[in-house]
């Protein structure tokens, strides 16, 4: 399963990235492939996407976001909350929650 994670540069973004990895790890997610990018690069990347979440601080392009996607997956934003204090599993839960899974 590929979960991205879109933001303005990609790089904040990719701290929270590692923790969701470990998190996938704690719960036998071989298969998660979690990537952060900025939102530029998101059109060349939608295609092999399952789950699009937003960095909080675009948040005002989730509509955007969700024209590009074009429904192909489920797009939301992450939690602030979770985005500042880095809570990697409870973002995986999201993406988790949105996949259905």
């Amino acid at each position: 399963m590929n979960i991205y994670l879109v933001c303005n540069a990609g790089m904040s973004t990719s701290i929270l990235v590692k923790k969701m990895q470990e998190a996938a790890k704690e719960k036998g997610l071989a298969d998660a492939d979690i990537e952060a990018f900025s939102v530029e690069v998101l059109d060349r990347r939608v295609d092999t996407a399952d789950v699009v979440l937003l960095g909080p601080q675009i948040r005002h392009m989730i509509g955007d976001v969700k024209k590009v996607v074009d429904g192909k997956c489920p797009v939301d934003v992450i939690d602030m909350r979770d985005y500042g204090m880095i809570r990697g599993d409870k973002v995986l839960d999201k993406a988790l929650k949105l996949l259905g899974a």
